[in-house]
Parts: C-alpha cells; sequence; structure tokens
C-alpha cells in the first residue's frame, strides 16, 4: 500500500461535558498538528498516490473552517464532545467529500482509504481511518 501525507495545523477552544473530562469541561484552547494521509494499492498513471499540491490545499479548506472558532458556539456541533478523536473523523469524512467531488483530481478516485491523525502533543494523538 502507497500513501502520501500532507499537513496542517488547528487551533480551536471548546468545552466537553461529562465527569471523565475533569476540568477539560471548562472552555478550553486546543491546537493540533493534523497529518492526513492518503492511501492506494498501486500508483495511478502518473506515479502518484494523490497530487500532493491538490490534498494540501483541500486539507487547509477543511481545517480553515474551524481555525481559530470556539466550536461550542457553531451549530453542527451542538450538543457534541468534540473529542480529539470525533474531530479526526470530521476531517477525514469531509476530505472523503471532496475526493469524491474531484476537488483532488480525477486520479484521485482510485485512492483506497484516509487517516486523519490530530496531534495534541509530542506524546498523544488521536487517529480515524475511513475506506473510499
Amino acid at each position: 500500500m502507497f500513501s502520501v501525507t500532507v499537513r496542517e495545523h488547528l487551533m480551536i477552544a471548546h468545552s466537553f461535558r461529562g465527569e471523565v473530562f475533569g476540568p477539560a469541561q471548562r472552555l478550553h484552547g486546543a491546537t493540533f498538528l493534523v497529518d492526513a494521509t492518503f492511501r492506494r494499492p498501486e500508483l495511478d498513471s502518473d506515479n502518484i498516490v494523490v497530487d500532493i499540491g491538490l490534498a494540501t490545499r483541500e486539507l487547509n479548506a477543511v481545517v480553515s473552517r474551524f481555525n481559530y472558532r470556539n466550536l461550542d458556539d457553531e451549530a453542527e456541533f451542538e450538543g457534541v464532545n468534540t473529542s480529539t478523536e470525533y474531530l479526526a473523523r470530521v476531517i477525514a469524512d469531509r476530505l472523503a467529500d471532496r475526493v469524491e467531488s474531484g476537488a483532488l483530481g480525477e486520479g484521485a478516485r482510485g485512492l483506497a482509504g484516509i487517516t486523519v491523525t490530530l496531534h495534541e502533543s509530542h506524546i498523544a494523538w488521536a487517529s480515524y481511518e475511513r475506506t473510499l
């Protein structure tokens, strides 16, 4: 399996509901490094996994929708604990939508999967992996 990873960053504010979150129940900030890994079993006719420029552009477009926002104020996240794991899935699903719409080029339609990893720190991160 071949893969290409592109990176972006994301800065948000949010809070959680539930005792399991302890002090994170209060409003707090988070800064993530966001890695999007695109996979396919064989290279396309240009011998690439995906156009890196298009993948970078589309990851930026997805992430910029949330950057510098308080997710507690976003209607789409009302009543949702926007955990690192949950946000990784949201980003992966939105990238998948962009692959399906052709925004990453026709060659990207041969992708087999996407993994999005949000790095909270140098010692903790979470990922979501999905097929296409």
